[in-house]
């Protein structure tokens, strides 16, 4: 199975280019299943439902969220109509939404997406990823109840989704690292089978701090205090993001490769 997952959608430059290019990329490469981690493509804090309905409808089959899950209030109840978003699983016990779901990809091949909160650094303490990741991996087994499974690990430090990926190695196609924006360069293949990148990166304009608008959070760094909102930045926008090919029979992967195009990262097809 040809799959890619694209990182943080930024503003309204992370949507212009997924309603741009998804379409092309998922004719282009085959792909047969296709997410799009989308919490701040609304304004940088969260995702509406009108935004999600463009994601979906360029291509993504599913769409994960983050922390920022419910900043648009209208996720909580949007959520609940629209089963092709998952929010983290170890969430608020009482959140809407679910953290993990099985979908259908082409040829009726199921894919497992399920995505969890990082603990460390994070501005809130939230429930032990790692044992909330445990028991759906078992449920779904890859080869078995599902011909791929994704994990999404929204997390702050970089050890923690190393230690995740190792953590689902061989229970998981693929483990790859949201939340920091910045894409890293170790997509590899895990001693057991399972693709693994530290951090997708993000879907926007990388003239920026980050996705935003560069004058606010300099400001910020260099004098301590706050004078304006920030803004995402407006540039043209790069998919990042990470391709993998697997193994129906097993669910293990066969090839990952980063993904960067258009705007300032471009690089080739896979």
């Amino acid at each position: 199975m040809r799959i890619l997952f694209l990182g943080d959608v930024m503003g309204r430059a992370g949507r212009t280019a997924i309603a741009e290019r998804l379409p092309k990329l998922r004719a282009h490469w085959g792909l047969d299943f296709v997410v799009v981690n989308g919490e701040n493509a609304t304004s940088g804090a969260g995702l509406s439902g009108d935004h999600a309905r463009l994601i979906l409808e360029a291509g993504a089959d599913c769409i994960t969220l983050g922390d920022h899950a419910f900043d648009q209030k209208d996720m909580l109840s949007f959520i609940e109509q629209e089963p092709r978003i998952i929010r983290p699983l170890n969430f608020s016990k009482v959140s809407p939404g679910k953290g993990a779901r099985v979908f259908t990809a082409t040829q009726g091949r199921k894919v497992l997406v399920t995505q969890v909160l990082g603990q460390v650094f994070m501005k809130r303490p939230f429930d032990d990823p790692f044992s909330a990741i445990e028991g759906v991996l078992k449920t779904h087994s890859l080869g078995g109840a599902v011909q791929a499974a994704l994990v999404d690990v929204h997390a702050e430090a970089t050890s923690e989704k190393m230690g995740m990926g190792h953590w689902c190695d061989g229970q998981a196609s693929l483990v790859v690292g949201t939340h920091t924006h910045v894409p890293t360069g170790d997509a590899q293949i895990l001693p057991k089978g399972t693709a693994y990148l530290t951090d997708a990166g993000m879907c926007g304009d990388y003239n920026s701090v980050i996705g935003m608008e560069k004058l606010e959070p300099l400001r910020r760094f260099v004098t301590g205090m706050p004078k304006a909102r920030f803004e995402p930045a407006a540039g043209p926008a790069t998919l990042a993001g990470v391709f993998v090919e697997t193994d129906d029979r097993t669910g293990r992967a066969l090839r990952v490769r980063m993904i960067r195009q258009g705007g300032r990262l471009e690089e080739a097809a896979p």
